[in-house]
């Protein structure tokens, strides 16, 4: 049976309403907290290291939840999957808000499980219902993101003094409950459109461990997100300690991810445009080394060094994301590659707030947590080359060949 052209319209916008709310409860679920560490440190008399694994565990959730997301998708479907990452996104925010240490951690890996499985499937859920506008709708992904991320960091500390801790952290559960909602009726009617289709062969998740181009994309989106989450759960602490106020320290946060909201549009657009990425991979990386040395060697001009990280941060992550999508063919392949990218590098990220709370914790200084940061620009920036270049995952070539020959 067909369908008319006004459902189908009404179809493509419900679906962009899906993806705008989706990408909304990507990060503010995590930039929300890094804010209150000091105070949940307090509040829960947590060690250092205790401190260190709750910063952690939502990039690690990233990781080790990311690799079930494609599988479950094939089996529920994607819209099915991503409404229940949302669900479980709500109740996780829900729970760390209640007055227990142990709900604390059990709400932030529920929590950071229901973002894993939404930032997995973004890219496919681009790719199936907007093949055509890959750049600019990644773009405004990234650009949600980055804007929810800002808010969350600039409002947890005047959250947290006007209605109290809890309510700072329980406040991002309704956005996500929203969005849980909304991807309901997607949901049904994937699964409705699941039913009326015969399967289809596709290509084999032990083909891309075969791909370089994979790998360079996970350990380059990797170590990416890796100074990201750094940065976002240590930078408040790195700045109080240079002699900055605990709420304009949270400010900074907040101003990088506000720095990163036009370029999370811009840059996956131009990237779309280009046919190789590898220039602006450079000057990202030429943008970071500069403001992690600034902060190094003159911490007092700390707000020229955010601008800077902000500018080099809301370019590097939004192209990352956006080469899942442009070294994809389907929405199938897509999904897999962004599965294997996401779990391989969010699982190397999840151990930069943890390694780097620890070398402070045990040296006293932020300096060498920095430094740490700037040696990893070196891997970043070759794995970013390799990941550049004009070129698909090798399941491109098989899964044609393989269409073909069914057909």
């Amino acid at each position: 049976m067909k369908t008319s052209p006004f459902i189908h319209r009404a179809a493509r916008l419900w679906a962009l309403a899906g993806l705008v709310l989706l990408a909304v409860n990507l990060r503010a679920a995590i930039t929300g907290v890094s804010p209150l560490l000091g105070r949940l440190q307090h509040a829960f008399h947590l060690t250092g290291t205790q401190l260190s694994i709750l910063a952690t565990l939502p990039v690690l959730c990233l990781g080790v939840f990311a690799s079930l997301a494609a599988p479950v998708a094939r089996l529920i479907g994607t819209e099915t999957t991503v409404a229940a990452g949302l669900t479980l996104l709500t109740a996780g925010i829900l729970l760390r808000a209640l007055p227990s240490p142990l709900l604390l951690f059990t709400g932030t890996i529920l929590a950071g499980a229901g973002i894993a499985l939404g930032n997995v499937l973004l890219p496919a859920v681009i790719k199936r219902h907007f093949a055509g506008r890959i750049g600019s709708l990644t773009g405004v992904a990234m650009m949600l993101m980055a804007a929810s991320g800002a808010l969350a960091a600039a409002l947890a500390i005047p959250l947290a003094d006007t209605a109290g801790r809890r309510a700072a952290l329980a406040a991002w559960a309704l956005p996500s409950l929203l969005a849980a909602l909304a991807w309901g009726p997607l949901a049904v009617r994937g699964h409705r459109r699941r039913t009326h289709q015969r399967p289809q062969r596709t290509d084999t998740a032990q083909s891309l461990l075969r791909s370089p181009l994979a790998w360079a994309i996970s350990a380059f989106l990797g170590l990416v997100s890796l100074l990201f989450y750094a940065l976002m759960a240590w930078l408040p602490e790195i700045m109080h300690a240079d002699g900055y106020a605990p709420a304009e320290a949270g400010m900074m946060v907040s101003v990088v991810q506000i720095i990163s909201i036009p370029l999370g549009f811009a840059v996956p657009v131009l990237a779309a445009r280009l046919a190789s990425q590898r220039p602006l991979i450079a000057a990202v990386a030429a943008t970071k080394a500069a403001a992690l040395l600034g902060l190094l060697l003159a911490p007092h001009m700390g707000w020229v060094w955010i601008c800077a990280l902000g500018v080099a941060t809301g370019s590097a992550f939004p192209l990352a994301f956006a080469l899942l999508g442009l070294r994809s063919p389907t929405p199938q392949v897509a999904a897999r590659l962004s599965g294997m990218a996401q779990t391989g590098g969010y699982l190397i990220a999840g151990a930069g707030p943890l390694v780097i709370g620890l070398l402070h914790a045990f040296t006293g200084t932020w300096r060498l947590p920095l430094l740490l940061l700037l040696a990893l620009l070196v891997p970043e920036t070759f794995f970013g080359l390799l990941a550049g270049r004009p070129a698909f995952v090798h399941p491109v070539e098989r899964f044609t060949s393989e269409v073909i020959a069914v057909r």
